[in-house]
């Protein structure tokens, strides 16, 4: 795979502030505040979960956009207030605010990721509805977590409005390898249990000839793993850049 023809792939993780990373992934002793300058020496992106539980300031992105390489690319997951509270419903401001703190992110704001709750059951309109309000400037991704939604006229609205679908691995629930917009972005929650096993080299070859197959047909392709028990996922994104021939660094060893 090493000599396949360039690609824009980007593989990182969902978060990087974990302390049980601390030994598994981070070097023993290094410092919280330099977490993230050694998390961007291994990846090129990372998708943002903090903000789905709390708005970062916008100092605070900037603060994150002034500590990365140029090429660092910033995934936002979407308020839970949006997704999981108003439900996508008479958000007055709160998109607005939501965008404006992200956007300080400048160049390095990548796609907006919007996981609806898995209780919500499939409603065309609602959809249509909101996503034909999103200002067209940005990319926005959807990963919807109740079967019902798994359905290709759902995902033809998305390709109306240029919107990503957000493809997941994950036990009992499966979603189709397909882009809707000119990305692709892919979620890896874990192969066994959610959020706490880890992908097999096996499974991960099998992924990273899909995932080749898929670039082939979108400009960017962004996969990030949320299996972060024991840094699985750290050590499942280093190995997946491997194979796709991706990474810039060979896997960090603790000290």
């Amino acid at each position: 795979m090493k000599g396949s023809p360039p690609m824009e792939v980007r593989i990182g993780c969902s978060g990087w502030h974990y302390d049980h990373w601390c030994g598994l992934f981070y070097p023993g002793g290094l410092a919280k505040t330099q977490w993230l300058q050694f998390y961007a020496r291994q990846f090129d992106t990372v998708e943002l979960n903090s903000s789905f539980y709390h708005l970062p300031s916008e100092k605070t992105f900037v603060g994150w956009r002034e500590s990365t390489p140029d090429n660092f690319i910033f995934a936002v997951k979407v308020s839970r207030f949006i997704t999981h509270l108003k439900r996508l419903r008479n958000l007055g401001s709160a998109m607005d605010k939501f965008l404006t703190h992200a956007a300080s992110l400048k160049e390095k704001l990548g796609p907006l990721l919007y996981q609806l709750p898995p209780n919500m059951k499939r409603n065309d309109e609602l959809l249509r509805s909101f996503v034909s309000t999103l200002p067209p400037e940005y990319h926005h991704v959807f990963e919807f977590r109740h079967e019902s939604w798994i359905d290709y006229s759902v995902f033809r609205i998305l390709q109306e409005y240029k919107a990503g679908l957000c493809v997941f691995d994950m036990p009992r629930l499966s979603c189709p390898l397909i882009a809707t917009s000119s990305f692709a972005y892919i979620r890896f929650h874990g192969s066994g249990s959610l959020y706490s096993s880890c992908y097999s080299d096996e499974a991960l070859s099998l992924w990273a000839r899909r995932i080749i197959q898929l670039a082939g047909e979108v400009n960017t392709v962004y996969v990030y793993f949320n299996n972060d028990a024991e840094a699985f996922a750290a050590r499942n994104a280093l190995s997946l850049s491997n194979l796709i021939g991706t990474a810039s660094v060979s896997e960090p060893r603790p000290e």
